[in-house]
């Protein structure tokens, strides 16, 4: 199996610089663990709360490589005809017609049972070729010629059926098909699987995986990140609306804010030509922050005191 050289992946240093460039503000951990799942051929398994950027460092790593990006959303009862490959039925169905229609001058001129069986038994197997088999997206990565990202995202939600299924794919980059037999990857994929731990994943599958947890940032990063994404923004209301966020999810709150919906709230007071929070303009576009009505009203609440405690004027 071959392997892609990416100057782009020669250095921990070089990684951190490509994925600044694109706007993604990766750390030295995170650098590191692409920088050796490239050059030790293995998956990352990337862990965390939701929102902190798990999904997009797959697809940064894509528009860095310039490969395609292949990804299989995971979800309960996902199986192998979604996941791996199914057979185009309806193709078969029309050649099957094709093949009756030709029936009598197939057999024309044939000997009996055995040789009538024979001729058919010549034929049989195009049905199961590689013309009729539809890959999906496990097998679409094994089969791009210049490798492929792969992002296996919310692989958590799905069923420890599924997680066999991937066993062999993350092990040897290859897939088994009974009908024709093994199908490995002449480069083998850049393979990114995400979790938000919603349940514990088996012990088989994470033996195959780099293991990568991304928190929520620091102050510092965050303010970095939103700095990428939202370049135009002020620094004063970077570093207020940053220190805001980080008090927020102290509170005792459903769902947390997340990196990508401080990221949303930085442009919406850009639209708003915000200069600095109040404590008006927080209570008007609290909802970019919070998902829940009911995070909203504990947050309103403690508004005053969040507000004072980030130095914020009311």
């Amino acid at each position: 199996m071959q392997q892609q050289h990416f100057p782009q992946l020669d250095s921990i240093e070089r990684i951190e610089q490509g994925f600044e460039a694109l706007g993604y503000i990766c750390s030295p951990k995170i650098a590191t663990a692409i920088f050796l799942a490239f050059q030790l051929r293995k998956p990352i398994l990337v862990e965390g709360p939701p929102g902190v950027g798990k999904t997009e460092l797959a697809k940064t790593c894509a528009e860095l490589l310039a490969l395609p990006l292949i990804r299989l959303q995971c979800y309960e009862g996902l199986d192998e005809a979604k996941a791996l490959y199914e057979w185009k039925y309806g193709k078969q169905l029309l050649y099957t017609q094709v093949l009756k229609e030709k029936l009598g001058d197939l057999l024309q001129g044939a000997q009996g049972l055995a040789e009538s069986v024979e001729r058919l038994h010549q034929f049989s197997d195009i049905f199961y070729s590689e013309k009729f088999l539809e890959p999906r997206p496990l097998l679409k990565a094994m089969q791009q010629e210049r490798g492929a990202v792969l992002l296996i995202d919310e692989v958590d939600k799905s069923d420890y059926e599924f997680e066999s299924l991937l066993l062999e794919t993350l092990s040897d980059y290859q897939v088994s098909v009974p009908e024709i037999g093994t199908i490995k990857a002449e480069v083998a994929p850049m393979v990114f699987l995400t979790s938000n731990n919603g349940r514990d994943l088996s012990d088989a599958l994470k033996r195959r995986c780099l293991h990568l947890h991304i928190p929520f940032p620091s102050v510092e990063l965050e303010q970095r990140i939103v700095l990428s994404r939202v370049p135009n923004i002020d620094q004063k209301l970077r570093q207020q609306l940053v220190d805001f966020v980080h008090r927020l999810r102290d509170l005792d709150l459903k769902k947390a804010p997340a990196v990508s919906e401080t990221i949303d709230w930085a442009r919406s007071l850009l639209l708003l030509h915000a200069t600095q929070l109040d404590e008006s303009l927080v209570r008007s576009t609290l909802n970019v922050l919070l998902k829940f009505e009911e995070d909203i009203q504990n947050a309103e609440s403690d508004l005053p005191a969040l507000l004072r405690q980030s130095k914020v004027a009311s």
